[in-house]
C-alpha cells in the first residue's frame, strides 16, 4: 500500500478517494471510532453517577403525596351571572390556568399556614433531607451573595413571626403541585411531605382555603363594585339633572316652545297650518280664475247655449230662457204656416232678441260676481303667502338653534340612561353580596397515602445514569475537540499534502555500556551507543520500524533517480520528537544494506545524535567548519554496519549556527561528502525554534519530516509547511514517531492501511 502511494506520487498520478464509500461509511466510521476511543470515559462517569445514586437512595428520606380534587363548577356561576353581567367572559383555558395560579398564590398558602399553625408544627419544620440535598442546601447558603451584605440591624428590623410565617408559606408552595386533569374543569392538588398524615391535612386545607379565598374575593369584588357604583351613581345623578336643566334653559332663551307631547315646536306647527291654508287659497284662486275665464268666453262668443252653473241657478236667467224658448217655438210654427214675414213672426223674433239681450245682461252680472270672487281669493292667497314667508324665517332660525338643542338633549338622554343602568347594576351588586356562591367545589378529599411517592428508584437510577452518561459524553467531546494531533497517515496526507511513509512505534530504549564489538578498531574513532534504540533496525531487521525506514529509502530513491549521492535532511517541528533516533536508524539501515552512508549531526545547538552515538568524541563538525580540520579525521565509525558519523562537539555556546550552515566551508563539506558517500544523512535542528534547517535547505536534496504521534499539534506543522516552501517542495514524506500501538487501534478507519495492521504480523518479527 505504501509503495503504491510512493510510485503514484513519483509518476505524478493523484489518487482520488472512493467518494461513494466515503459517503456511505466515512461518517459512521468516525462515530464508531469516537465511541471506541471514549467509551471508557463514559463508562467511568456512569459508574461514578451510579455510586452517587446509591448514596442518594441510601440517605434520601421518603416523601408522601396526598391528592385532593377541585371542580371548577361553572353551573354554580350561572346563578351569579344571571344577577350581574359586569366584565367579559374569559377564555376557558385561560380561566382554568388562572385558577391554578390562585391555588399557588401566597394568599392560599398563608391561609393554610395560619389554619394548621404550621409555624409551630415540629413535623413540618423538621429538616430531614437527604445527604446530597443537605449538601446542596449548604452550598446554596454559602453562595447566597445577598446575605453577605445584609446588616444585623436590617435582619432584626423584620418581624420574626412574619418571617417564620412567610418561610412556612414558601415551604408549602415548594411542595405543592397543581395540575389539570385532562381537558376537564377538575384541578388536582398534590402536596408532598415526609409525613403522610400531614400531606393529607395540608392538601385538604389547601382545597378549603381556595374555596374560602374564592368566596372572600367574590364578596370583596362585589363590595368594591357596590362602593364604586354608589359614587358613580351620585355623580351621574347630578350630571343628569344639570344636563336636563341646560336643555330647558336653552329652550327658554331661544323661544323653542313645544306644542304638545310629540315635542314639536309651535313655530313649526304654525308654519304647517299656514302652508295648508296657502295651498287651499291657491286652489280657490285657480277655480275662481277658471270660472271667470269661462264666462268671459261665453260673453265674447255670444253663445246662448254655453251657460255656466251659476247662470242655471239664477231664477231670472231661467225665466228669460224659458220665455226665449217659447217665443222661438211659436215663431217657428207661425213662420211655417204664415211665413217669416208675418207680423206675428216678426214680433216674436223681436221678443226673442230682447230676451237674449236680457239673458246676456244676467250673464254679465254673474261674470262681475266671478271677478269679485277672484279678487278676494287672490288677496287671501297673497296674505297667506306673506304669513308663510314670515313663519318660514322663524322656523329656519329655530332649526339652526335646534342643532345645539338636540346635542344638549342627547347629552341629557345619555346621562339619564347611564344613571338608570348604574342604578340597576348597583341594586344587583347589593343583592349579589347576599349570595355566598362560588364557581368551585371539592369533589375528592385527600386521604392519607399508604406508600411513598419519592424517591422512585427506577427514575432516580435512570436520571443519575443519564447525568453520568451526559457528563461522560461531554468530557469525551472535549477530549476529541482537544485532540488536534496527528494520529493516522490519512491525516498527514489531508492536512499537509505530503506522502506518509509509515509509523515508528514507541520503543523501550535500554541503556547499554559504551563499547562496541571486539576487534582491532580504534575505539576512540568508533561509534559508542548509549541506548539500544539507536541500533534498533540492526537488531530487529524485520520490525515495522525497519520496514518504515526501507519505505523512506524507496521514496528517496524514486524521488532522486540517477543521483549517485543523496543528501537527506532529517527534520522535525519541535524538539524532542525523535528525529535524531530516526536519523541514526535510517543511516544504520542504509549502511547495513551496503550503501556508503555518513550521518552528520548538524544540530549544533543541541546535538542529540552525538549524545547517542559519540558522546566520547573530542572533535567534530565545528572544528571542520571553523578550523579547517579534514572531516575524515573526526569521523566515527560503526564496525558492524560500516556507518560513518560526523559528530558535533559543543565546547561553548554557538550563537551563529545558521551562518555556519550557510557558510562556504559547509558547502565544501557537503561537496566532499557527496564525493565520498552514496547517502549523506544530516540530522538538522527542529524548524520551529531555529532557522538552521531553512538556512541549509538549498544544499540538501530533500527532507524527511518526523512528527511525534499524538503530541505535536497539526496546526503548528501545517504552518511550517505553509510558510516554508523550500522544505515543503523537497519533502520526501512524513514519518510518525513514537506511536502508541494500543491507542493507534482506536484511530483506524475502515479501508485504511492501518485498519489491516493486525494482518501484517506475519511479515514482521521483533526477534533479533
Amino acid at each position: 500500500m505504501q509503495l503504491r502511494h510512493i510510485s503514484e506520487r513519483a509518476s505524478g498520478i493523484a489518487t482520488q478517494p472512493d467518494e461513494a464509500t466515503h459517503f456511505e461509511l466515512g461518517d459512521l466510521d468516525a462515530i464508531f471510532a469516537v465511541i471506541n476511543r471514549q467509551w471508557r470515559i463514559v463508562a467511568v462517569c456512569v459508574v461514578v453517577a451510579l455510586a452517587l445514586c446509591a448514596v442518594y437512595l441510601a440517605t434520601a428520606v421518603p416523601s408522601f403525596t396526598a391528592s385532593a380534587k377541585i371542580l371548577i363548577d361553572r353551573s354554580n356561576g350561572q346563578v351569579v351571572e344571571q344577577l350581574s353581567t359586569i366584565g367579559a367572559v374569559a377564555d376557558e383555558e385561560a380561566s382554568v390556568l388562572s385558577q391554578v395560579e390562585v391555588l399557588k398564590s401566597d394568599a392560599v398558602s398563608l391561609a393554610v399556614v395560619d389554619k394548621l399553625n404550621l409555624t409551630e408544627d415540629p413535623v413540618f419544620n423538621a429538616d430531614r433531607g437527604s445527604l446530597i440535598g443537605n449538601a446542596i442546601g449548604a452550598v446554596r447558603s454559602v453562595l447566597n451573595v445577598s446575605r453577605w451584605f445584609s446588616s444585623d440591624d436590617e435582619t432584626q428590623a423584620v418581624d420574626e413571626a412574619d418571617r417564620k410565617r412567610q418561610r412556612a408559606a414558601d415551604t408549602v408552595g415548594n411542595n405543592l403541585d397543581i395540575s389539570r386533569v385532562g381537558r376537564t374543569y377538575v384541578l388536582r392538588v398534590d402536596y408532598t411531605s415526609q409525613s403522610p398524615q400531614q400531606a393529607a391535612d395540608i392538601a385538604n386545607a389547601l382545597a378549603d382555603a381556595y374555596l374560602l379565598d374564592k368566596l372572600n374575593s367574590k364578596y370583596d369584588a362585589t363590595r368594591r363594585a357596590g362602593d364604586w357604583l354608589s359614587d358613580r351613581i351620585t355623580e351621574l345623578r347630578q350630571k343628569a339633572l344639570d344636563s336636563d336643566l341646560a336643555v330647558q334653559k336653552f329652550r327658554a332663551e331661544n323661544n323653542l316652545i313645544q306644542s304638545g307631547s310629540n315635542g314639536s315646536l309651535v313655530s313649526d306647527q304654525q308654519l304647517s297650518e299656514l302652508n295648508s291654508a296657502l295651498i287651499a287659497a291657491q286652489s280657490d284662486t285657480t277655480k275662481a280664475r277658471a270660472r271667470l275665464q269661462r264666462i268671459q268666453q261665453i260673453l265674447d262668443t255670444g253663445e246662448l247655449d254655453a251657460v255656466v252653473t251659476d247662470v242655471l241657478d239664477s231664477s231670472v236667467a231661467n225665466e228669460l230662457r224659458k220665455k226665449y224658448l217659447e217665443a222661438s217655438k211659436l215663431e217657428a210654427e207661425i213662420s211655417a204656416r204664415l211665413g217669416r214675414q208675418h207680423v206675428q213672426a216678426i214680433r216674436l223674433r223681436n221678443e226673442m232678441q230682447e230676451y237674449k239681450r236680457l239673458m246676456f245682461d244676467e250673464i254679465r252680472r254673474v261674470a262681475q260676481s266671478y271677478k269679485s270672487d277672484l279678487d278676494v281669493a287672490s288677496e287671501r292667497e297673497r296674505q297667506l303667502q306673506e304669513s308663510v314667508d314670515r313663519a318660514s324665517g322663524v322656523s329656519s332660525s329655530a332649526s339652526q338653534t335646534q342643532v345645539q338643542l338636540r346635542e344638549l338633549q342627547r347629552e341629557a338622554e345619555t346621562y339619564k340612561n347611564l344613571y338608570q343602568t348604574f342604578l340597576q347594576r348597583y341594586q344587583e351588586a347589593i343583592q349579589q353580596q347576599s349570595f355566598p356562591v362560588t364557581e368551585a367545589r371539592i369533589i375528592s378529599n385527600a386521604t392519607v397515602p399508604q406508600k411513598a411517592s419519592a424517591p422512585v428508584k427506577i427514575l432516580v437510577i435512570a436520571f443519575f445514569m443519564f447525568i453520568g452518561g451526559a457528563a461522560g459524553v461531554a468530557i469525551g467531546a472535549v477530549r476529541e475537540f482537544r485532540d488536534r494531533f496527528f494520529r493516522t497517515g490519512e491525516e498527514v496526507r489531508q492536512v499537509l499534502g505530503q506522502e506518509f511513509l509509515g509509523n515508528v512505534m514507541e520503543l523501550d530504549g535500554k541503556v547499554v555500556s559504551s563499547k562496541t564489538v571486539d576487534g582491532d578498531y580504534d575505539k576512540s574513532r568508533s561509534i559508542l551507543k548509549t541506548s539500544s534504540i539507536s541500533d534498533y533496525v540492526i537488531e530487529y531487521a524485520m520490525s515495522p520500524m525497519a520496514e518504515t525506514l526501507r519505505n523512506a529509502r524507496l521514496a528517496i530513491d524514486l524521488s532522486l533517480p540517477g543521483k549517485e549521492t543523496r543528501v537527506i535532511g532529517i527534520v522535525s517541528t519541535l524538539p524532542g520528537e525523535g528525529k535524531s533516533t530516526i536519523a541514526a536508524n535510517l543511516a544504520e539501515l542504509l549502511a547495513s544494506q551496503g550503501a556508503k552512508t555518513v550521518l552528520v549531526d548538524a544540530d549544533i545547538r543541541n546535538p542529540g545524535s552525538t549524545r547517542a552515538l559519540g558522546r566520547h568524541a573530542k572533535r567534530g563538525i565545528l572544528e571542520v567548519l571553523l578550523e579547517g580540520v579534514d572531516y575524515r579525521d573526526v569521523l566515527l565509525f560503526n564496525p558492524k554496519s560500516g556507518l560513518a558519523f560526523l559528530p558535533t562537539v559543543v565546547k561553548q555556546r554557538v550563537s551563529h549556527s545558521s551562518e555556519l550552515l550557510m557558510s562556504a566551508p559547509m558547502r565544501k563539506l557537503i561537496n566532499d561528502l557527496r564525493a565520498d558517500y552514496e547517502y549523506v544523512i544530516v540530522d538538522l535542528p527542529p524548524i520551529a525554534p531555529v532557522i538552521d534547517a531553512r538556512a541549509i535547505s538549498d544544499r540538501l536534496d530533500g527532507f524527511l519530516f518526523v512528527i511525534e504521534w499524538g503530541n505535536t499539534a497539526r496546526g503548528v506543522v501545517r504552518n511550517i509547511f505553509s510558510h516554508e516552501p523550500q522544505i515543503r517542495e523537497k519533502c520526501f514524506g512524513v514519518i510518525l514517531n513514537r506511536v502508541d500501538a494500543k491507542k493507534l487501534k482506536l484511530y483506524r478507519s475502515f479501508g485504511s492501511s492501518d485498519y489491516y495492521a493486525s494482518r501484517y504480523t506475519s511479515y514482521y518479527h521483533e526477534d533479533k
